[in-house]
């Protein structure tokens, strides 16, 4: 998910995504029930892991915090010292620029989920969500020239790879990298990592509404996870070993004359979306949950369809508005 605003509450009845781990009543002798909850990444992320015994939960939870700092490190636009910001400053340099491994497979993931929806997803967003930012603190629309301006420094076609290397080639100049679209989706399942590299076989990540499961509780055949529609529907679907995500505009967007534009950005139009409601993925990991219920959003339903046949393993729910008429797409059930 691409963010350009701070969390804005609002009960205008517009979807939104609940999760909810319920207690297994059927625990083990050898393994205990853990929570541990930090905030990362400018969102609040939780740990709820079954271990034999305390040492071994502090010290997993501890790693695992650790390596999602690390991450934010490298992977933060907001931080002027973050590596990405380093490695966006030499757009257009016309060289090649060594990167980090993490920072390498992220943009690489990017770019091939980039390839596969047709650029509905983007991680060349960075200067039209500088645009939006701004435009949000001061409450104003982007004119056309602004936003003309900055999509001429975005696209992921701009990127160039080089897998021996280590090394990508921004082939703009003004170009900025943004991957707040499947950083938390990627951090979440680093913790996994961590955590297994401990025996961890149980526990679940919620990277500030991105998931990472892993083994079920003991006893227990999945996850519970309620997704709630912000009225009276309410489902729990129950799963393990996946990542679910989540995107919608329920506490991030603009408002101006009337009009809702959402934090999700169009990277064809350089527009705020305002037809989306919400969009849940389930996944075989985090990072793509992540990644595509960003361009899920973008596609909408009818292009979403044709999208989803390049991802046979992953599940998506999405409602959108037209004319007043909420229309979905289910293929969770």
């Amino acid at each position: 998910m691409i963010f350009w605003s701070r969390f804005r509450f609002s009960h205008a009845g517009i979807l939104f995504f609940c999760f909810f781990c319920f207690n297994s009543n059927r625990l083990t002798a050898q393994e205990k029930r853990y929570t541990f909850e930090k905030g990362l990444m400018g969102s609040p992320f939780k740990l709820i892991i079954y271990a034999p015994d305390d040492s071994i939960a502090n010290a997993s939870a501890n790693s695992a915090f650790k390596r999602i700092e690390d991450l934010n490190a490298t992977l933060s636009d907001y931080r002027d010292d973050s590596e990405i910001n380093s490695v966006s400053a030499r757009s257009g340099s016309k060289k090649w620029i060594p990167v980090s491994e993490d920072l390498f497979n992220i943009l690489y993931i990017s770019n091939d989920i980039s390839k596969k929806t047709d650029g509905a997803f983007d991680a060349t967003l960075g200067p039209i969500v500088q645009e939006w930012r701004r435009a949000t603190r001061k409450g104003y629309l982007p004119d056309k020239k602004l936003i003309k301006t900055a999509l001429a420094k975005t696209g992921y076609r701009k990127i160039e790879f080089n897998p021996d290397l280590k090394s990508i080639k921004l082939k703009a100049k003004g170009m900025r990298l943004d991957i707040g679209g499947l950083g938390k989706g990627y951090a979440a399942d680093e913790a996994v990592k961590v955590l297994r590299s401990y025996g961890i076989k149980s526990a679940m990540i919620d990277a500030g509404g991105k998931l990472a499961l892993m083994d079920p509780p003991p006893g227990e055949k999945g996850w519970k996870i309620v997704i709630s529609t912000g009225s009276d529907s309410i489902r729990t679907i129950e799963y393990a070993n996946v990542g679910i995500a989540t995107s919608g505009p329920t506490y991030r967007y603009l408002e101006y004359k009337g009009k809702r534009y959402s934090h999700i950005v169009d990277p064809k139009t350089g527009v705020g979306l305002q037809f989306h409601l919400r969009t849940t993925v389930i996944s075989p990991n985090a990072t793509e949950a992540d990644a595509l219920a960003t361009a899920f959003s973008v596609s909408g339903i009818d292009e979403g369809k044709k999208y989803l046949k390049l991802f046979p393993d992953n599940k998506v729910w999405l409602e959108e508005m037209k004319a007043g008429k909420v229309s979905s797409w289910n293929t969770i059930d």
